[in-house]
């Protein structure tokens, strides 16, 4: 028999429901994403760090997980939450059930929650702090001395330890350092499958220590938390600039790009969370429809004077800042994802344009 679970929220909202996942209480930013698949990829997403995801999509974990869809080598989320968790999976790639897999990793869900009520309070009063509890005695006071998520730096629980090679240092190729802010691993497999040799560096790794070992690209990963509390990254755009060498940033590498260039960032409502954004390429007319996990931006209005500096996308839902480019140097970046799997692909293009840009350089 399921244990009764509950999700409280900061400003005391309850929402009553069930435990399936570990037996553990858990605090968190409670976001949603609107996404119909891929609960795996987004589990183990380390942007999410920090985060108790509720799925909008009603049903969940129908199609089980595997030892392939994963994005890092574990859950990064802080609690997960859906409507119904389907204890039937069928998929001929399935390993294990979406439940043991969760209880495995100690990570604490809920299922019967109302995910619609929820997702409508949180477009109402925007992301708050929440936990999932077993007692509903003190938990509000607990989860209220949990800190926000404006000012944390979350990169340092995400980031590689050292250095390391992901597709191997035999390849032929030139080489990109990619900074680990939080690297969702299809972003290395895309890189790779452009050309790249690619190795990876800890976030707070010093751009010259990259160089000695013949990098030619640099990218700026993804990753969890307020980039403004993210100081060196801010650094390494300034060294990257200096350098005139190649370089992308996605999602969080974006706003560090946008800080770097001289903008400021803030925090949204909600975010925008989910596999059906609507962003248009300013340079060429063309709307793509994107997949995207943020809950910062960057300030359009702290950019738009400069003269070296051009907004390359906006979100046709907000008119939020989706893409930045640099006039003068090799410096491009995203703020989606066009790595994203199980999709949509519209955006990888991005990945062979930041290809020809180093190679081209070589």
């Amino acid at each position: 028999m399921s244990k009764k679970a509950y999700l409280i929220l900061e400003d005391g909202t309850v929402f009553e429901g069930k435990s399936f996942g570990a037996d553990l209480e858990s605090i968190g930013e409670v976001v949603f994403n609107t996404s119909m698949s891929g609960y795996q990829e987004v589990l183990t997403d380390p942007s999410y760090s920090g985060q108790i995801i509720a799925m909008t999509y009603p049903m969940i974990g129908n199609y089980g997980v595997n030892d392939e869809d994963v994005e890092s080598d574990k859950i990064q989320v802080a609690g997960f939450v859906v409507k119904e968790y389907s204890k039937t999976y069928s998929n001929f790639r399935a390993t294990q059930s979406l439940a043991a897999y969760l209880k495995e990793q100690g990570t604490a869900a809920i299922e019967d929650v109302d995910t619609r009520k929820l997702t409508r309070h949180i477009r109402d009063k925007g992301a708050l702090r929440g936990g999932i509890f077993y007692d509903q005695k003190g938990a509000r006071e607990r989860l209220l001395g949990h800190p926000k998520m404006e000012g944390l730096d979350l990169t340092g629980g995400v980031t590689c330890k050292e250095p390391y090679w992901f597709s191997g240092d035999d390849k032929k190729g030139p080489v990109v350092a990619v900074f680990d802010f939080g690297v969702k691993m299809n972003i290395l497999r895309l890189l790779e499958g452009e050309g790249f040799r690619v190795r990876v560096f800890p976030g707070h790794t010093p751009l010259k220590d990259a160089l000695k070992e013949g990098v030619q690209g640099v990218f700026i990963s993804n990753g969890p938390g307020d980039p403004d509390a993210v100081p060196h990254g801010r650094g390494l755009v300034h060294d990257v600039m200096k350098e005139e060498i190649p370089c992308f940033g996605i999602c969080l590498g974006h706003q560090i790009i946008g800080l770097g260039l001289g903008g400021s960032t803030y925090k949204l409502k909600f975010g925008h969370r989910g596999g059906n954004q609507p962003v248009k390429n300013l340079l060429s007319g063309n709307v793509e429809i994107t997949s995207q996990n943020h809950g910062f931006a960057v300030n359009y209005d702290s950019l738009k004077d400069h003269r070296d500096v051009e907004v390359t996308h906006i979100n046709l839902n907000d008119n939020t800042v989706e893409g930045l480019r640099h006039k003068k140097l090799p410096l491009f970046s995203v703020q989606y994802h066009p790595e994203a799997s199980p999709g949509p692909h519209d955006s990888r293009y991005l990945f062979r344009q930041f290809y020809e840009s180093v190679a081209g350089r070589h």
